[in-house]
């Protein structure tokens, strides 16, 4: 019998680990993206060379490897496409989230609007047509807010408006980083953050990875809004994280998702959850490949790429077995041209590392951080208490040191 075969659209680095559980999983594995030398093209068996934004692209290069090998089911990890991944399902007649529901996803604007209409919690929010309107808005001097472009990933063009923030450079800052060159506003709502990812069975939201977001870098990197990784379980009340989750399997109905895939980010303000955004992937930051398993023997990867592929994934299956403890941090060296890199063996060496990676070498450059592709690497620990996972991973990050030169 031949092996079933599925296309990973993207070939990021974070891409990597999933393509080399499906393959052990007996799957054949193809990866599209525009860079041939992409990572996780090295490790699967076949690639595709098509942007993972150009839809068109996208679709002829799957229509064609189709004709060859079929394609039993399409998925992304770690990369923000939810459109093109729905388009070669709905194109190839595979399993995937509706067309609509993944537009949502791609259009923060539209989604909060859904939400909105349908009574799920959120912040306040409102589109912004130029610096004069966002002006006015932030005149309100009794709320803070969050700029943002209406249809970009990563972090990118996200601002935390204060009293000294240009609102001029701010508006246009957003602007560019929008692919549509729309942007919107909402408030921001002080308490802590968390990431969810959850796989939703018959319109059912089985959430076994809840993560207590880190931004102790919201003033070291203002107005840019930088997550420092996170920390597993969450250490919210049982009560605040069956909230989170009646939230998450709420806002994954109103987007219409029934089966696939939800990552959200979820806010508690004065005790209530309300929702940032919702994704309609695999997260990344290693959160659904690593940090998952680590904290609940969850193989939430697993059955996801399974539930793609057609399978009907048992809930049970997405049940925590243990809550063990897990922390992650980025590394963020000083801006300037990299001249050495030292103490990577060292760290990956240390108690509790279950992942060290540096993504620079001598000779990159290091911009400065104004969003999360500008993290130059991540540490992920397990301890036998949260205090311990986490002194495991400040000292594996203390370990390496990238040394820069300012050009």
């Amino acid at each position: 019998m031949a092996k079933r075969t599925i296309l990973f659209i993207g070939g990021g680095i974070e891409t990597v680990p999933v393509v080399r559980l499906a393959r052990t999983m007996g799957l054949h594995t193809v990866v599209s993206d525009m860079n041939p030398t992409a990572p996780a093209c090295a490790v699967a068996h076949d690639s595709l060379v098509a942007s993972t934004y150009d839809i068109e692209q996208t679709l002829r290069q799957a229509r064609q490897y189709h004709e060859q090998r079929p394609l039993d089911g399409v998925i992304c990890v770690a990369t923000d496409v939810p459109m093109t991944v729905a388009a070669v399902a709905a194109e190839l007649g595979l399993p995937g989230i509706p067309l609509a529901a993944a537009a949502l996803a791609m259009d923060k604007l539209a989604m909060k609007q859904k939400f909105a209409a349908d009574d799920i919690a959120i912040p306040w929010f409102m589109p912004v047509a130029n610096s004069d309107q966002l002006k006015d808005i932030t005149s309100d001097k009794q709320r803070s807010f969050v700029l943002k472009p209406v249809d970009s990933r990563g972090a990118r063009g996200v601002l935390r408006l204060d009293a000294v923030t240009d609102l001029d450079w701010a508006y246009r800052h957003a602007a560019e980083n929008s692919p549509s060159g729309r942007v919107m506003i909402e408030e921001f709502l002080s308490g802590p953050q968390l990431s969810t990812e959850s796989l939703v069975v018959d319109g059912v939201c089985c959430t076994p990875g809840i993560s207590d977001r880190n931004y102790e870098y919201l003033d070291r990197y203002a107005p840019h809004i930088i997550e420092n990784g996170g920390d597993l379980p969450s250490c919210l009340a049982a009560e605040t994280i069956s909230k989170v989750k009646r939230l998450v399997e709420q806002a994954a109905a109103s987007m219409g998702i029934t089966r696939g895939v939800v990552k959200g980010d979820i806010v508690i303000h004065n005790n209530q959850p309300k929702v940032i955004e919702l994704a309609a992937r695999l997260s990344g930051g290693y959160f659904c490949s690593h940090e998952i398993p680590l904290n609940t023997g969850v193989d939430l990867v697993g059955c996801a790429i399974r539930q793609c592929l057609g399978e009907t994934i048992a809930r049970e299956e997405l049940l925590p077995r243990f809550q063990h403890h897990v922390c992650q941090r980025y590394l963020f060296p000083a801006p300037g041209r990299v001249v050495a890199v030292n103490g990577i063996e060292q760290a990956a060496q240390m108690p509790g590392v279950e992942l060290c990676e540096v993504r620079v070498q001598a000779g990159d450059v290091i911009r400065s951080v104004d969003s999360h592709p500008a993290r130059a690497g991540v540490i992920i620990c397990t301890g036998n208490s949260r205090k311990d996972a986490l002194e495991r991973t400040l000292a594996a990050v203390a370990a390496i040191s990238i040394e820069t030169q300012v050009r």
